[in-house]
């Protein structure tokens, strides 16, 4: 696959990789991103285990953010460069999506989903992408 082709599509890979069930939210986003910042697959799915459902109880951040997260920091290497950028993607979701909380995403409560994990995933890709440039 070409690079230009492979930047292209991360978010729908990253998206598919919870579709199909077979990586959390957060580690859809690590998992889909870890090459560029050398970290190994294996590694990235364990950092990002304990992230999914929003940090493991819903009642955290969406865990595609905080993957981002991680991907912003592994790039940046610079604590207030990270926490800027991580302001903007946070800002992006929220007004994409009218929460960054998991519950309220995921209807928990209200019985309104807000938007499906699948979704929070690539959306939560394409703003790391947009922050950083790729």
């Amino acid at each position: 696959m070409s690079k230009v082709l492979l930047e292209s599509t991360r978010k729908h890979l990253a998206a598919e990789k919870k579709r199909c069930n077979s990586h959390n939210c957060a580690q859809s986003v690590v998992c889909t991103y870890c090459d560029l910042v050398g970290l190994p697959e294996q590694t990235a799915l364990d950092i990002a285990g304990a992230y999914g459902t929003g940090m493991g109880n819903m009642e955290g951040t969406c865990g595609a953010i905080v993957g981002a997260g991680m991907i912003v920091g592994l790039l940046t290497k610079d604590r207030n460069l990270s926490r800027s950028r991580m302001k903007q993607i946070m800002e992006k979701f929220q007004q994409r999506n009218g929460a960054t909380q998991c519950k309220l995403l995921k209807g928990i409560g209200t019985g309104l989903p807000l938007r499906d994990c699948p979704d929070c995933v690539a959306d939560a890709s394409e703003f790391l992408e947009e922050i950083l440039g790729l």
